[in-house]
């Protein structure tokens, strides 16, 4: 008799005969036996005021012009948002979910054999019954039409945000199940720009990168470290601001903060300190009182940023209804994540979901676990339309997973071909990019054909990476900076890469400009 495979449920943890017992956290969040946690810390001196009022001040002019002498940056930097999608533990991405192909682009398909590795039974291949009928380019982006990532995407996404959307794919090697892939590019982006109102970097856990994978230690910045956002608690307790407000109107609690920068400066001005530092020691304190009156007068009220008082994320019309918001963590983290990120609150985010190491010999576990971290992306890119800014999403995951064409006929099965073993040839990662203003239209700055920059590398006939299709191909340190460099490049900005990272590793501009997605979504900021 054969004995029928079990298929795992959401949240139910992974464990493989073949692994090791979990001993770290990375290993116990990628087979689903743990979660973050919802601790978060403020940065400024938000002691000295306040319990809430709803009512919205204006900082005064005088100081106000002095918030970029402090670093207090507003609306985002200027930069468009930037969310990442960490999926712990060797998610498929290529071939059952983004489409890829030979050298030629996506398009240039694959042999039979080739997408069978990558889950697709011969039945299911992007031509099986002509051509491109398993193809669906509704996102610009090509997916498998049975892609669980997309299906899950649809779910949240209006027809009229899927035709602003347009992405690529990135083939490109990382080794599985391990969180020492310098996969996460939050740091990387920072130095591309991005920064936010209140943070510069959140996570949704509570590591040097906020994520499971960590970041190239070359780029970590100590000072921009991401501070932990996994739930609603976290958000709203960021900008805990005492009782001052509490006890005086909102305008009368940002006058007396004003107040107190302007006694400040006026008594540091006549003083020395008799510190060597001396103008270091007062920029520090000046800057204090004016950040937090300006903490005051923009969120007197923080439940402003509670992602679940936000009609456009939670309820009849929100994104996620009060039953889903309530009953799954994944979709309170993500929107979270979404609300600091999309506002301008925080420059970039990562989202890191777990249980993504299920080669579990059967295809169902993968495909459910798929399908949510669909709704979750395609939620952020929602949210994004919903307030009216581009989105750039990125997606990747610690090494991958292969098929043996063994088919999992199961209703969530779906008739793919089960998932057997980790494989780091089998790896890749996307990115999706939002524009208000219209789908985001392919880089023309080089002469190549456009679906050349659809994906950036390319797949060999055998289903595996071709490690020379791009510098990222078997590199992950270069990898992040593809991505750095096409954030830049939706800013009109590649052209100061090479300052910006003057060590890195994507060879001539020739080269460079080969490796752009699109063309500017914006130029200059915002």
């Amino acid at each position: 008799m054969t004995r029928k495979r079990k298929t795992f449920g959401l949240d139910e943890p992974l464990r493989h005969p073949a692994h090791e017992r979990p001993l770290s956290r990375r290993q116990f969040i990628s087979q689903g036996l743990a979660r973050g946690g919802a601790a978060v810390m403020g940065a400024s001196l938000f002691s000295l005021f306040a319990d809430p009022r709803a009512a919205r001040a204006e900082l005064s002019a005088d100081l106000n012009a002095l918030l970029g002498d402090c670093g207090i940056a507003q609306a985002g930097a200027g930069k468009i948002p930037f969310i990442c999608f960490d999926l712990a533990g060797g998610a498929n991405i290529a071939g059952s979910n983004v489409m890829v192909g030979r050298q030629g682009g996506q398009h240039d398909y694959l042999p039979t054999a080739g997408y069978s590795k990558l889950g697709l039974p011969g039945d299911m291949v992007p031509d099986a019954a002509g051509a491109g009928s398993f193809i669906d380019d509704s996102l610009g982006l090509a997916f498998h039409s049975d892609s669980a990532f997309l299906r899950g995407m649809k779910t949240r996404l209006s027809a009229g945000t899927m035709a602003a959307i347009n992405g690529a794919v990135i083939p490109a090697r990382s080794e599985n199940d391990t969180g020492l892939n310098p996969h996460n590019p939050m740091y990387a982006v920072w130095r591309a720009g991005a920064d936010g109102e209140l943070l510069t970097l959140i996570g949704s856990r509570n590591s040097e990168s906020g994520g499971n994978s960590m970041a190239p230690p070359a780029f970590v910045e100590p000072s921009v470290r991401p501070t932990k956002v996994d739930s609603p608690n976290d958000v709203t307790g960021l900008v805990d601001t005492g009782k001052l407000v509490g006890l005086l109107s909102q305008e009368d609690a940002v006058a007396v903060m004003e107040s107190i920068a302007r006694i400040s400066k006026n008594k540091l001005d006549r003083v020395n300190t008799r510190i060597s530092r001396d103008a270091v020691i007062k920029e520090m304190v000046r800057c204090g009182y004016i950040k937090s009156a300006s903490i005051a007068d923009r969120y007197g009220n923080p439940s402003a940023l509670n992602p679940g008082l936000d009609a456009h994320i939670k309820g009849a019309s929100g994104i996620f209804s009060d039953a889903e918001f309530a009953g799954d963590a994944e979709y309170r983290k993500t929107a979270a994540v979404m609300k600091m990120v999309v506002n301008g609150y925080a420059g970039a985010g990562t989202i890191t979901m777990g249980g993504f190491d299920y080669h579990t010999s059967e295809r169902a576990t993968g495909e459910l676990r798929d399908f949510r971290a669909g709704a979750c992306m395609g939620a952020c890119l929602e949210y994004a339309a919903r307030i009216g800014v581009p989105l750039m999403l990125y997606v990747f995951s610690d090494g991958s997973v292969n098929s043996n064409g063994m088919l999992d006929n199961s209703v969530n099965g779906r008739g793919k071909g089960v998932w057997t073993g980790d494989d780091q040839s089998t790896a890749a990662s996307f990115f999706l990019v939002y524009n208000p203003a219209g789908r985001p239209a392919l880089y023309s700055g080089d002469g190549r054909s456009p679906e050349r920059h659809q994906q950036l590398g390319w797949f060999r006939a055998d289903g595996s990476v071709d490690t020379v299709g791009s510098p990222a191909g078997n590199n992950v340190n270069l990898l992040v900076e593809m991505v750095a460099l096409n954030y830049m490049a939706l800013h009109g900005e590649q052209g100061q890469f090479a300052a910006r990272f003057p060590l890195h590793g994507m060879g001539s501009p020739e080269l460079r400009d080969s490796l752009i997605a699109f063309n500017p979504v914006v130029n200059g900021h915002i």
